[in-house]
């Protein structure tokens, strides 16, 4: 089967949906309100939706990876957010090595997962 694709969007959940849509404006994301319980982000032609819905094992199991030009350019501008300060639950962890490149990573507010890494070239 070919796939003629042109984007992909991931649903995401919130445990405080206002605090979620701060929190993703914060990140540089361009909001896109839908409805009172979503919002399209989008950035560089990439995009997720974001639901005023929250199941915890749902959200516990959320991971998304976004795959940047330059993670440690990217890691200095997270730190510049200070992010975890402004967001209680937030938490950010330092770019780890691996054979295939190298990531670093936050939590959001409701505790999905971000990896964002650069892959070796």
């Amino acid at each position: 089967m070919e796939h003629k694709a042109i984007s992909i969007r991931p649903f995401i959940g919130a445990k405080d949906f206002e605090l979620s849509r701060n929190f993703y404006r914060d990140l540089g994301f361009q909001e896109t309100i839908l409805s009172n319980d979503m919002s399209v982000f989008k950035t560089a032609g990439l995009a997720f939706y974001l639901q005023d819905a929250y199941v915890q094992d749902w959200i516990d199991n959320s991971m998304i990876f976004l795959e940047v030009e330059d993670v440690s350019r990217f890691w200095n501008e997270l730190l510049a957010l200070d992010l975890p300060s402004k967001y209680k639950s937030a938490k950010l962890t330092p770019i780890r090595r691996y054979d295939w490149g190298k990531e670093c990573f936050l939590h959001d507010p409701s505790g999905i997962l971000w990896h964002f890494g650069e892959f070796f070239k």
